[in-house]
């Protein structure tokens, strides 16, 4: 999809251990569902912002400009997740942050009713939601997900939903299948059926694929853990709806009631956050001619679509004359093989050989994936299909056709030695 001449180099230049480990050296990083790259950007960012000893809100010219990148960090989110109303605040991390949603949502929602989620969840969001329902008296209901594609649908939560349904969680891509959900046709047919229900999205795993829009989905909550899309670790971004937002949650008693953050933020989270809508804009800037910045992120999302898509072709079709999974022998393909829901992940298995023992064949290898285990971050997705553990090969839009032949290459060796 970057078919303009060293775009992808330029686009490589930009992240941080791009192609090497200072602890490992030189290594493929196909373990970005994990956490992605970081923008070399982000991290100078962050660096001059760690070491300013100023407040926001004080009455100097130091405070002022902080409260000013926080303002501007926050309508660059804006713009980003394409948010007609509400608010953005950062917390602690991407599952705090749900937590604190879920917990306000269910508590001061009409007394009675449910709870609705889906077992494809995480437990972000399922812990909170399952947790908070009991307390306050309300049924938890689960949305089987469906095994052979490794996602829900909005037929399935159609199923489940009824007039009393209080609050739903959604979670819009998978960590362990990396298939996504269409969170914009799973809320309408909530709406549809229960139309004062609060709806919160997991967001965390979707985000560094792009196409993000608020305005579109017609939910309550969304959230993001910024690691997992370019930034750093150590904060994630949060964004509520009016209606929730004016809902009564946890704050400091004589403060303002629409406050979401508790404590002096860092401004350097807030800061490298507008460092990755920058990037968005800018690689949109390589693909559009528009001149609305909107417009660029959505060109950008649809190229990084594109391109992860034309790499997780590759990687289960072949690349020149390496065979792809698909083709190799004992290797099985979680959610199907020719899945449009993919986002820039595979998950496998290989006959005869743990998840464990394939992750570190390929890591003596210059190889980075991860293991996923039937426990209880991806026993719900494992279980039902049997399976003790998985392999997870994620990549994003800075990974090349060549790290994915040098994987393929590995593979086939790995395969061959069982």
């Amino acid at each position: 999809m970057f078919s303009k001449d060293g775009l992808i180099d330029e686009i490589r230049g930009r992240f941080a251990h791009v192609d090497s480990c200072p602890f490992q050296g030189e290594r493929v990083f196909f373990e970005n569902a994990g956490g992605a790259l970081t923008l070399k950007s982000a991290v100078e960012t962050s660096t001059f912002y760690a070491a300013i000893p100023d407040n926001q809100g004080r009455d100097n010219v130091a405070a002022a400009e902080l409260m000013r990148v926080i303002a501007k960090a926050k309508d660059d989110m804006e713009v980003l997740f394409n948010a007609k109303e509400g608010q953005f605040f950062v917390g602690e991390s991407g599952t705090e942050l749900l937590f604190r949603m879920i917990r306000t949502a269910v508590v001061e929602s009409a007394e009675g009713g449910r709870v609705v989620g889906s077992s494809l969840e995480h437990p972000a969001s399922r812990s909170a939601a399952i947790r908070w329902a009991e307390i306050a008296g309300k049924d938890y209901v689960s949305v089987p997900h469906n095994d052979e594609t490794g996602s829900v649908s909005a037929e399935d939560y159609a199923a489940h939903i009824t007039a009393d349904t209080r609050v739903a969680t959604i979670l819009h891509t998978s960590p362990v299948t990396g298939m996504a959900v269409d969170v914009e046709a799973v809320a309408a047919v909530i709406r549809e059926r229960a139309p004062a229900c609060l709806i919160i999205v997991d967001g965390i795993q979707h985000a560094a694929h792009g196409r993000l829009d608020l305005a579109a989905y017609g939910v309550d909550g969304y959230a993001v853990s910024p690691y997992k899309v370019f930034s750093r670790h150590g904060y994630g971004v949060a964004w509520v709806s009016d209606r929730l937002g004016a809902m009564n949650h946890d704050m400091l008693i004589g403060g303002p009631s629409d406050n979401w953050e508790f404590g002096t933020r860092d401004t350097g989270a807030y800061a490298t956050f507008s460092d990755v809508v920058d990037y968005f804009d800018w690689l949109g800037a390589q693909i559009s001619d528009s001149d609305d910045r909107r417009e660029r992120i959505v060109a950008a999302g649809a190229a990084i679509h594109a391109h992860e898509k034309d790499l997780t072709d590759a990687m289960l079709h072949g690349v020149g004359n390496l065979k792809g999974l698909a083709d190799m022998d004992g290797v099985s393909i979680i959610g199907g093989v020719d899945n449009p829901l993919r986002e820039g992940l595979v998950s496998l298995t290989v006959n005869g050989m743990t998840g464990q023992e394939v992750v570190a064949a390929l890591n003596e290898q210059g190889i980075r994936t991860h293991v996923r285990k039937a426990d209880h971050y991806s026993g719900n997705i494992l279980d039902p299909l049997g399976l003790e553990t998985c392999v997870r090969v994620s990549m994003c839009h800075y990974n090349t056709e060549a790290e994915v032949a040098q994987f393929l290459g590995v593979m086939q060796g790995i395969v061959g030695e069982k």
